[in-house]
């Protein structure tokens, strides 16, 4: 089975916190086609470099401590949120020069094979870390971008969105790294 076509049994399928997922029915394809795009780098053992803005950071802790859990049949993935890596990243200026060296060591640790996730706000100076990479995988709120998908920033739901959007993120990548479902 394809991404696109098993998404929709999962979205069609899935509550999360008592809301439906309906909301995400039509924008499946944009979402399954980005993931897709991503989950390929997954699959050729790419670290996940994690960002997520200030207001977000509560979601970093949620995703390394569930993305990894003890009850999953698949490989463990290797995710390391940003703020371990290089702690000054808040209180960073983030010009040129300085995500250039960002960028140094990282390559440098992950050998160039690492994808940026970034969770948050369009507005937030930590997006232009991702927005500056091609191959970056964004959820972004309150902005268009390319490798983004985008939701409304100040959608009442939007936690609990994001909170469903991880579980179908993980739940997608068990399944292609089992081989359940073609990219």
């Amino acid at each position: 089975m394809d991404l696109i076509s098993w998404t929709l049994g999962a979205i069609r399928g899935a509550e999360f916190e008592g809301i439906i997922m309906n909301w995400l029915e039509e924008q499946r394809v944009a979402w399954a086609s980005l993931l897709s795009s991503k989950l390929g780098y997954f699959l050729d053992g790419a670290s996940i470099v994690l960002v997520c803005d200030d207001e977000y950071s509560w979601f970093e802790e949620y995703f390394i401590k569930n993305i990894n859990t003890p009850s999953k049949t698949r490989p463990l993935i290797p995710v390391v949120p940003l703020r371990s890596l290089y702690p000054r990243i808040d209180t960073s200026v983030l010009d040129e020069s300085e995500m250039a060296l960002l960028d140094d060591m990282l390559n440098i640790s992950f050998g160039n094979n690492f994808v940026y996730f970034y969770i948050g706000k369009g507005s937030s100076k930590l997006s232009l870390i991702a927005k500056s990479h091609q191959n970056s995988y964004m959820w972004l709120f309150g902005e268009q971008a390319q490798n983004a998908f985008c939701l409304e920033k100040n959608d009442p739901l939007l936690d609990i969105k994001i909170l469903a959007l991880f579980r179908l993120f993980d739940m997608s990548l068990s399944e292609v790294i089992l081989g359940k479902i073609t990219l």
